[in-house]
């Protein structure tokens, strides 16, 4: 009798399946409220590395300015909420479309560069908005507060609990999407795209219009996540937004494994709990984290997915 071989796409929402899981299991499992902040902030984390992982990973397009398009997010859903009273949920989707919108008017002219032109491109846009919000948003460089929670329907997000299932749940949603855009034709041509732009521009494809829609679906991702971080948190200021974030969102695609959108919520959830496990090396923490970061960027050079794929059909027999 034949062994029964799983198609690669049928093994890929497997993985997604068991993943989401064990998320959700963590979460039921887990009694300290402050662990679980910190996995809502690595299921943010994770849903802007996604956005990220699409435009890198699948489009080869490097952007170092999604710090702008988290902090839009975060700041234009807080001011709406607080200020003009929008409902939260309104608030969110007006702050995800406008920067959707916006980054549209970024990527016309910048995803006409290639390389390190675009990276500092997008460099330049993610710092103007981090100075922008530093110098007209409320609250100037101190930020503001009172932000509303989040509802669903007559049910307030209240507790770390609530948010980790709904974020996680969320990128869920995204990540499935995801999949199937990265397996359909559509994602098929940004691979091509990823490996020569030359040979799709003979074919007749408007290259640009393919960069752009990719962008725009990678800051909506994004912008997302910092509009859900601003409910959670209550509290937004201009320094969470620097382009540190950028780069924070560049070193989980990265470590997390660049050429799969698995990467995304790997690296998201190792860089985000690693200075958490380093605490008690106190004052050796950094220097401990940047070597961590360094070794693994040098040796793991496929990622830490790579290596867990590895494992999978070692230990999971069933998915080969």
């Amino acid at each position: 009798m034949k062994d029964t071989i799983l198609n690669p796409n049928t093994k890929t929402y497997i993985y997604l399946l068991i993943f989401y899981i064990v998320i959700l299991s963590a979460g039921f499992s887990i009694k300290d409220p402050y662990i679980l902040t910190i996995f809502v902030f690595a299921g943010l984390n994770a849903l802007s590395a996604l956005g990220l992982s699409l435009l890198m990973g699948l489009a080869g397009q490097i952007s170092l300015g999604h710090n702008g398009f988290y902090g839009l997010g975060a700041y234009l859903s807080a001011i709406l909420s607080v200020y003009y009273k929008v409902p939260v949920l309104l608030s969110i989707v007006i702050a995800v479309t406008f920067t959707s919108l916006f980054a549209i008017l970024l990527a016309i002219p910048a995803l006409r560069l290639k390389g390190h032109y675009l990276a500092v491109a997008t460099l330049g846009f993610g710092e103007i908005i981090y100075l922008l919000l530093n110098e007209w948003g409320p609250g100037g460089p101190s930020g503001f507060g009172d932000i509303p929670r989040l509802y669903l329907g007559a049910i307030e997000l209240s507790s770390p609990l609530h948010f980790h299932l709904f974020v996680w749940t969320l990128f869920a949603v995204a990540f499935f999407f995801s999949l199937n855009l990265a397996n359909s034709t559509y994602g098929k041509v940004l691979r091509a795209l990823h490996a020569s732009e030359t040979a799709l521009r003979t074919l007749g494809i408007n290259i640009v219009s393919l960069k752009v829609k990719i962008f725009i679906l990678s800051a909506f991702l994004t912008a997302l996540s910092g509009a859900i971080y601003a409910h959670f948190v209550t509290f937004v200021s201009p320094a969470t937004f620097s382009v540190f974030y950028s780069v924070l969102l560049l070193m989980m695609v990265m470590l997390g494994g660049i050429h799969s959108l698995w990467g995304a919520p790997i690296g998201a959830l190792f860089i985000t709990f690693l200075p958490e496990t380093l605490r008690p090396f106190k004052e050796y923490d950094i220097l401990i984290y940047g070597l961590i970061l360094t070794l693994g960027l040098i040796f793991f050079r496929k990622g830490i997915i790579h290596l867990l794929e590895v494992g999978a059909k070692r230990w999971l027999p069933f998915l080969k």
